[in-house]
């Protein structure tokens, strides 16, 4: 079904309202039907920070639907149904059934599949009862297929920096407009720290739709201090467990949904804070992967980990946080990478000029906008970065293995999220 989909719109990507508009319309505005929506735009984070929100959430005991994108091994990790206890992805059959009543109701018109298959989400979440929904915006904001929901309960604008220019400007203030475009009429809105072109274009918008910013370092502070989250508003000061997901990123991501849920989550407990915390998982973003198949490839004693960032300010944050594991514990750093042709992949490689002592590229298999791994490992060069070029991750884990390492190293697989699906399915742990 999906298949037939592809052949519904020409293009993959058409940033548009009206082709989901109609089809909502005709399925009886499954869109106005739901739970309350904290929606969810920005460059990178979107998926940690909601992660955050989430686990934060269920430890209240609350039932939370969630919309992502993109999957990593199967599709129907976009769709996960709140359920008390915590929730579950979408079942095959319910996705069959969502799936055809969409096809039946679009009756052949033109429309793009991330369009198509969003409709059949909102028309699930509509169907099943829960207390939030968590929507993350799969490109852009203001005319993503997402940006259909007319009242959410929140805007969460995580940071905003260079990337799908080719559909959203070739400016960061073009950019930033087009993830501002989520802000709605008189809903508070909640932002990372932004750069001051960025700030200006949310401000401008905000000022439009009357409506409130609550934004990082001016309205609330996270930091970490003593092995601890200290976070900051103007409610009051909580001291916190540091995230389970590493990096100091991570900390700035958790901040935002702290400070999401302390504004329009008022009856959540310190305990739901803390344990949400301490339990959040957000699978191929600085995943330390410890055991399945391709683990067992690795050099004995070695570490490999796994995250999908894939632009210039997602190799700056990735270096950063590798950079912090060297201080902690020194071991030779060694990057296996695949990475699209629609990417910056020299502006992510730079970052690791210096850090890094080698580069194994690879292809990312199946996609047609996949650089090839001769490509990625000239840019490596260019960025003073030895490298070489395999055909398969398994290929260079063994390469690896058949080093002689005084100190066993640190792996990290990165560069796409494609590859980090890729990687979840070989190595036999996909998310759950």
């Amino acid at each position: 079904m999906l298949e037939r989909f592809l052949n519904l719109h020409p293009r993959k990507i058409d940033l548009s309202l009206g082709r989901t508009l109609d089809l909502l319309a005709k399925l009886g505005h499954p869109e106005q039907h739901l739970p309350p929506v904290i929606h969810v735009a920005g460059t990178n984070g979107k998926g940690s920070t909601l992660a955050f929100l989430r686990a934060m959430l269920e430890a209240a005991g609350k039932s939370v639907h969630v919309y992502t994108s993109p999957h990593l091994v199967r599709f129907h990790e976009r769709i996960r149904l709140g359920a008390p206890g915590g929730g579950h992805f979408v079942s095959e059959a319910r996705l069959v059934e969502a799936f055809a009543r969409c096809e039946s109701a679009n009756d052949g018109a033109a429309i793009t599949i991330f369009e198509i298959t969003t409709v059949a989400a909102l028309l699930l979440f509509s169907q099943t009862p829960a207390d939030y929904l968590l929507l993350e915006v799969g490109l852009g904001g203001r005319y993503d297929a997402t940006n259909v929901i007319a009242h959410p309960l929140a805007s969460v604008i995580t940071p905003v920096s260079f990337d799908h220019p080719e559909f959203l400007g070739t400016t960061l203030a073009e950019i930033a407009s087009a993830k501002a475009g989520i802000i709605k009429a008189q809903t508070p809105a909640f932002l990372a720290a932004q750069s001051d072109e960025a700030l200006r274009e949310m401000e401008r918008e905000a000022l439009r739709t009357h409506s409130s910013l609550c934004i990082a370092d001016r309205d609330f502070t996270m930091r970490e201090e003593n092995g601890r989250l200290i976070y900051e508003d103007a409610r009051g000061l909580l001291d916190l467990p540091l995230p389970r997901l590493p990096g100091r990123h991570q900390i700035d991501n958790a901040g935002l949904a702290l400070a999401t849920l302390r504004h329009v989550a008022l009856d959540l407990p310190v305990t739901a804070y803390e344990q949400g915390l301490a339990h959040a998982e957000w699978p191929a973003r600085l995943q330390h992967l410890t055991r399945g198949a391709l683990t067992a490839r690795a050099p004995a004693g070695s570490e490999l980990w796994l995250d999908g960032a894939h632009n210039e300010a997602g190799g700056r944050v990735l270096s950063a946080a590798m950079g912090e594991f060297e201080a902690r514990r020194t071991r030779p750093l060694v990057l296996i990478c695949g990475s699209l042709s629609t990417k910056d992949t020299a502006g992510f490689l730079r970052h690791f000029s210096g850090l890094a002592q080698e580069l194994l590229a690879v292809p990312v298999h199946g996609e047609h906008s996949g650089r090839s791994a001769a490509d990625i490992a000239a840019l490596a060069l260019q960025a003073d970065i030895p490298a070489a070029s395999c055909e398969r991750v398994e290929d260079a884990l063994d390469l690896l293995a058949a080093h002689d390492w005084p100190v066993p190293p640190r792996i990290l697989i990165c560069g796409s999220l494609y590859l980090a699906g890729e990687v979840l399915a070989a190595n036999g742990t996909p998310p759950v």
